[in-house]
């Protein structure tokens, strides 16, 4: 069989090796910027699409502006020629692109209020509140949750590795998701609370404002979860039993029935990115203001005013209705459990009465 006809998908990224440094003079010189090359195989399937656009699509982080930039400058070649950027893409085609981006800055500590509900010599535990980015990415450098733990730490964080821009992070919590989130002051805490994570002995349960009351009102979602085939900027769900993507498991349960929405109670078994939102799409019931997985939408629901109502939810909750709300897990050191909670958040006690104060004259 030829290649036009098997088309094999190809998916790599990796980064170039940089000129090693040759005197004392060009060390001095600013460090210029870190190229990412990657290649991509378009699917057999493929419908027609301008590559700028599909490319902004398929690569985490790209922009169209980004993209058009690249093709201008001759460093996007498609089967091995460069295009323009209104140039049509193509089954098979072959992509091969080097995007340049530029050297991470030092992280540095800023004096940023948090909420710490727990803290000991080896870690602390924070309530982190929604809108604020734990590690520092491309495009969020400062403000971080990262730069506020340098600086709460003092002088003990260095030992702590911030060549990766996490300094004792142990897991993560999506910038607009609130709640809790544990820190590792030392090296020797990290690897323990690390390993309790890999060997799914951490407890985490979070809540969450559905639309929609899921049925049954408690059950377990198991699926795959990977990268979108369309998007790979989203997650999907793919069958359990496949190759694709990794497993996901999630047990959920109706905390409050709120006819057209609900509380949920969630608890994690594994830790794949956006699990809990990705799998109550998957149930038909997304988090209510996720505009990622089909939440932020005002709907019509079953009674008068009712899509005025829903817009005005999300007005109130511009971010995803999700927040951890449980830990329990072992002191690094000395073995006991601990156990914490953090409260629901402002934004989603007020929606939660708003719901609850719809009155049943107002659903005629």
């Amino acid at each position: 069989m030829d290649a036009d006809a098997s088309c094999p998908a190809v998916f790599k990224c990796f980064k170039m090796q940089k000129e090693p440094v040759k005197n004392e003079s060009d060390s001095c010189l600013p460090a210029e910027p870190e190229p990412k090359k990657m290649t991509i195989q378009v699917s057999k399937v493929q419908t027609p699409m301008r590559i700028d656009r599909y490319l902004a699509q398929q690569v985490e982080n790209a922009t169209r502006n980004k993209v058009q930039e690249a093709i201008e400058e001759e460093r996007v070649l498609v089967n091995g020629r460069p295009v323009k950027s209104n140039y049509r893409i193509k089954s098979c085609d072959l992509i091969q692109m080097t995007f340049l981006r530029p050297p991470a800055p030092d992280l540095e500590p800023e004096d940023i209020p948090i909420d710490i509900l727990y803290e000991d010599d080896d870690l602390m535990v924070i309530n982190k509140e929604a809108g604020m980015v734990v590690h520092p990415a491309f495009g969020n450098w400062t403000g971080t949750l990262a730069n506020a733990i340098l600086h709460h730490i003092g002088k003990d964080a260095e030992e702590l590795d911030k060549s990766g821009l996490r300094p004792g992070i142990v897991h993560r919590l999506d910038k607009d998701t609130s709640g809790l989130i544990i820190i590792a002051k030392n090296p020797t805490a990290l690897h323990r609370l690390a390993t309790q994570f890999a060997r799914r002995q951490v407890e985490k349960v979070y809540k969450a404002i559905a639309w929609g009351v899921p049925n049954p009102s408690s059950g377990t979602v198991r699926t795959n979860i990977g990268r979108s085939r369309k998007n790979r900027k989203v997650m999907a769900n793919f069958p359990y039993e496949g190759l694709e993507g990794k497993h996901a498991i999630t047990d959920y349960e109706v905390a409050e029935n709120l006819n057209y929405f609900s509380l949920v109670s969630v608890t994690l078994h594994t830790g794949r990115t956006h699990q809990i939102r990705v799998h109550l799409q998957h149930l038909g019931h997304p988090i209510l203001g996720d505009a990622t997985y089909g939440g932020a939408t005002p709907r019509t629901l079953p009674f008068s005013k009712s899509e005025q109502f829903t817009r005005n939810l999300l007005d109130m909750i511009p971010r995803q209705a999700l927040h951890a709300e449980s830990l329990r897990f072992r002191q690094p050191t000395t073995g006991e459990v601990l156990s914490l909670t953090a409260p629901l958040p402002d934004d989603m006690l007020a929606v939660l009465d708003k719901i609850r104060n719809l009155s049943y004259a107002d659903t005629l």
